[in-house]
């Protein structure tokens, strides 16, 4: 899927700065910082414009955000299937040694039943160790 169709399936107004952060996420694999999205976005990275977005497309379901540690975020795409569910419910891995974020979409969050009168909202597992590069 290309970052037009992201857009209009999310009927999300298309704009240079979204198309650029979405292409840059489809290109990579792992979630990635504000710092390694803003270093491929070039010319087109503005850091209001930036937040703005990472607002409308993490509420519209496109993106999740990922905190690992206090100096740590990662920004995501979600998987959407054709149903157009979103789905981020699924376990982080943060390596202690490089600070990589990884998606493990194998490694899902069960859902929790909570005490009555509570709601749930959303939930973030985050697992610390060293990745299998760092660990060679």
């Amino acid at each position: 899927m290309t970052a037009l169709e992201i857009l209009k399936q999310h009927e999300i107004k298309k704009t240079p700065a979204r198309m650029a952060m979405i292409n840059v996420l489809l290109d990579n694999k792992y979630p990635m910082s504000e710092m390694d999205i803003k270093e491929r976005m070039a010319y087109l990275y503005d850091r209001v414009t930036f937040y703005r977005n990472v607002q409308t497309l993490a509420s519209a379901g496109i993106i999740h955000k990922i905190v690992a540690d206090n100096t740590t975020v990662c920004y995501a795409l979600n998987i959407c299937d054709h149903a157009h569910n979103h789905t981020a419910e699924y376990a982080h891995f943060f390596c202690e040694a490089c600070h990589a974020v990884i998606c493990m979409n194998q490694i899902k969050i069960p859902p929790y039943k909570l005490p009555n009168g509570y709601k749930f909202v959303d939930c973030d597992i985050i697992i610390k160790g060293t990745c299998e590069k760092c660990n060679l």
